[in-house]
């Protein structure tokens, strides 16, 4: 994550901020920018401050002002620029959103700042411990790490996809775990958001590497044979992350490191931007109404609303003392959004109870919230009342689409909760 382009999510270039922030901190470290010697520009600057500008456009209109606050806070500590992002925390902090920078790596040289202790202090109160979920199953392999999760209520089953191996885990209700599609069949990038074409049994998945943008769709039958993969046309950039399906067929896919939405036809075979009304931060999770026609897309600030027959779309209103940025997994689920946030600090699951127009949170619960469950979350699945989701993913464990360090594997813990 170069700022906070990649919320928790960041496939890996966060590393180069966090090793920087593991180096000896000096004794007198309220002030660090005054100590001499202080480590050279970030090699991104140009681009930080890029994003730092575009930004600072939406700070006045954005409805959700904590997620402008907290990200500009995370790109100016990028910078090594400590008093502006801890002025920038603490304008973020006082309005009681639910931001939680002590689990943030960015943020880990503040934590021996007074200042910054006493305002984790004050959000730890505002936001306590939250522990309703339970772990419903685990995976017998360790070095998966897991991004994609999708249940099959036909087979009465869950797919998993990993990262680090490349391939899909199938793993039934009984906890018996095989391969999807085996990671030496197909040559696959690593696997992220998994979804079901409901009408035809088929399961749909999302595949790119962060080291060279390439990416692909992937289409397989319910036996695992691959039916199709494809990639837009040229040679930019992209990251295919997660994805809904249409009654009609067509896949909607975030392109996280094109920052766009891509709305994919299967017969044409081709991909074609969806329009919005703002530019995206890395875009996220997705969900999918029960009309099949209101589309709702997280990046780093938010939730947009999208009208999917007009390509209308707006910024969802969070409400006061709620936020939407940051949501890395999104659901639909009964009038409500299911949202996985690893984007602001320390990782919670919340129920956002939509107005009956789905333009703003009503009400938000927060349903898991600083647990040792709950370490590193990234996607789940619903199934009938029951949110299960990846509760360790472990993808802090790895750059540049490898495992850093195979002594710190464990095996991934699925947890379970009861929706509202």
């Amino acid at each position: 994550m170069k700022l906070r382009r990649k919320p928790l999510r960041f496939f890996l270039v966060i590393f180069s901020a966090f090793a920087a922030l593991l180096a000896p901190v000096p004794a007198r470290c309220q002030d660090p920018e005054d100590v001499k010697g202080a480590p050279a520009e970030p090699t991104d600057a140009e681009e930080v401050r890029a994003e730092i500008a575009a930004l600072e456009k939406l700070r006045s209109t954005f409805p959700d002002r904590g997620a402008v606050l907290y990200s500009l806070a995370a790109a100016k500590q990028h910078l090594r620029e400590t008093r502006e992002a801890l002025a920038l925390l603490k304008q973020c902090l006082a309005l009681h959103e639910g931001f939680d920078p002590s689990g943030e790596p960015l943020f880990l040289e503040l934590k021996t700042m007074k200042e910054f202790t006493a305002m984790i202090e004050g959000v730890h109160q505002d936001f306590p411990v939250v522990a309703q979920a339970r772990e419903a199953f685990r995976t017998k392999e360790k070095d998966l790490v897991p991004e994609g999760l999708a249940y099959d209520p036909q087979r009465n089953l869950f797919y998993v996809g990993s990262l680090n191996r490349r391939k899909i885990v199938e793993i039934g209700r009984d906890g018996n775990e095989s391969d999807f599609v085996p990671a030496d069949r197909f040559a696959l990038l690593p696997v992220l958001g998994i979804r079901l074409n409901a009408s035809d049994d088929t399961v749909w998945a999302d595949s790119f590497t962060d080291s060279t943008g390439q990416s692909e769709l992937l289409h397989f039958d319910a036996s695992g044979k691959l039916l199709g993969r494809f990639k837009p046309a040229g040679s930019a950039r992209h990251g295919f992350n997660d994805l809904v399906v249409r009654k009609n067929g067509e896949v909607i896919t975030t392109d996280s490191l094109a920052n766009e939405v891509l709305r994919f036809d299967p017969s044409a075979q081709t991909f074609a931007t969806l329009p919005l009304h703002r530019p995206l931060f890395y875009p996220n999770g997705v969900a999918l109404s029960d009309d099949d026609n209101t589309l709702y897309v997280a990046d780093n600030l938010g939730v947009l609303r999208v009208d999917l027959a007009n390509s209308q779309s707006h910024d969802l209103d969070p409400g006061p003392r709620s936020t939407l940025a940051g949501i890395d997994g999104l659901y639909w689920h009964r009038g409500s959004l299911i949202g996985i946030q690893n984007g602001i600090g320390t990782p919670r699951i919340v129920a956002f109870h939509l107005s009956s127009d789905g333009l703003r949170v009503t009400r938000a619960t927060v349903l898991e919230n600083r647990t040792s469950l709950c370490v590193l979350p990234t996607t789940g699945a619903i199934r009938g009342s029951d949110f299960y989701f990846i509760a360790n993913s472990q993808i802090d464990n790895m750059n540049n689409d490898k495992v850093m360090d195979v002594t710190r594997l464990e095996v991934v813990r699925v947890g379970v909760l009861r929706l509202p």
